[in-house]
């Protein structure tokens, strides 16, 4: 069997639960100094967490905040999302908002698309 039909599958074949492997962040050494950029994941409850999101993109962070605790007509989420915006505004990021749980923040030089890949 080839990467690819053990990746795709074959016809009439299934998949099976012992075929998936278990990644636990403990599995890998990292060293986020050697990196450029880090990708920062960030839960917004408050406007003060809005804080440490804007240090993070400041500092050329990329940042994934999950902000499944509002709704997107919430008073809050809106002046939140108007200040991202302004942060990677004035960095000359980029700001998206993924479905209603994610805003996806990143600094200067990098773009996020609009259209998703695949299907």
């Amino acid at each position: 069997m080839g990467l690819m039909s053990k990746i795709l599958g074959e016809t009439g074949s299934s998949r099976q639960t012992g075929d998936y492997v278990e990644l636990s962040a403990e599995d890998f050494e990292t060293d986020a100094t050697e990196a450029d950029t880090t990708v920062r994941i960030a839960r917004i409850s408050d406007q003060q967490d809005v804080i440490d999101i804007k240090d993070a993109v400041y500092d050329g962070d990329i940042v994934i905040a999950d902000i499944t605790r509002h709704t997107t007509q919430d008073q809050t989420m809106e002046h939140i999302t108007d200040e991202l915006k302004q942060v990677a505004g004035e960095v000359g990021g980029d700001i998206v908002q993924k479905d209603d749980d994610q805003l996806i923040i990143t600094p200067s030089g990098v773009a996020i698309s609009r259209e998703r890949l695949g299907r």
